[in-house]
């Protein structure tokens, strides 16, 4: 196939086009220096020039709190853009698979202590989430054949992210206060790349959740980084409200799905073995690990 990638910068485009091309595919990967998801009719454009068979939406705004003081940047990422990509690949009749979060969810948990699924209800809170669904809606209303594919708590071997800053922080001799009242299921973006890639091979699908196996807080996630990454180093617990962050976050938003086993697809896995993993194979946290011994 040939594959369409935008936002192919980020943490999640820069494990998935290496995925794809691995896999077999053509890959055009654009950054978004490359083509600016929100230009009116610059997709609709590329897309009536070069033939593709998906288009991959990586491209966002993911800053959570900043978007709280940028909501039309926020909403430019994340609403317009994404209603532009639907629209030029439903004109054009080419699948897209478009990420979303599990920050669409929010409120109580669902009853019996499962996870979120696909038919469950949603409530976001923030710009942020807002924007993040309104980008599902114009997805969904654009009416092509779709991959809406929600995931959760991504962090990756390209750029910031918890783990690092985790253990950067612990070597670094700083304090370490984490949020222990948010519950939600980290998931790597390798290991989500290489979903997408087996997904993208069936028939769209529409929603799907995908994020990593089991669940977790913040704070047992940091304690569990320090924990594989072999550094003694205290995690004092702190509450949301003690956080005190601009924008809301969801207390529960672990997801879990209903649709990956009549799909043949298998779950993703473990987040505890996704993170050793990660730990062992990032050479950012090696760096960090070496100065500090």
């Amino acid at each position: 196939m040939r594959v369409l990638v935008l936002g192919a910068g980020g943490q999640l485009g820069r494990d998935l086009v290496p995925q794809l091309r691995a896999a077999g595919h053509e890959v055009l990967a654009l950054t978004r220096g490359d083509l600016d998801i929100a230009e009116e009719g610059a997709l609709a454009r590329l897309l009536r020039s070069s033939t593709f068979d998906r288009v991959v939406n990586c491209a966002a705004y993911t800053n959570v709190d900043r978007a709280e003081a940028e909501p039309e940047l926020a909403e430019r990422c994340n609403s317009q853009g994404p209603a532009m990509v639907a629209k030029a690949c439903a004109g054009s009749g080419v699948p897209l698979c478009h990420l979303s979060t599990d920050f669409v969810f929010g409120g109580d948990p669902p009853e019996g202590g499962r996870g979120w699924l696909e038919s469950d209800p949603v409530s976001p809170s923030g710009v942020y989430a807002t924007t993040k669904r309104q980008g599902e809606l114009a997805c969904l209303a654009a009416g092509g054949p779709l991959y809406l594919v929600r995931t959760s708590w991504l962090y990756g071997n390209s750029g910031p992210n918890f783990p690092l800053a985790i253990v950067r922080r612990a070597v670094g001799g700083h304090p370490l206060r984490v949020v222990a009242d948010q519950v939600g299921s980290p998931t790597w973006t390798l290991d989500l790349a290489g979903a997408l890639t087996r997904l993208l091979d069936l028939p769209p699908c529409g929603l799907l959740h995908l994020s990593g196996t089991g669940r977790t807080t913040w704070h047992r996630f940091a304690e569990e980084i320090l924990s594989q990454a072999g550094v003694d180093a205290a995690v004092s617990p702190v509450s949301t409200a003690e956080w005190g962050a601009p924008a809301p976050r969801p207390r529960f938003s672990v997801l879990e799905s209903e649709r990956l086993a009549a799909l043949g697809l298998a779950p993703l896995r473990r987040w505890e073995e996704a993170l050793g993993e990660y730990l062992r194979s990032d050479p950012s946290v090696a760096t960090v690990l070496h100065h500090s011994g």
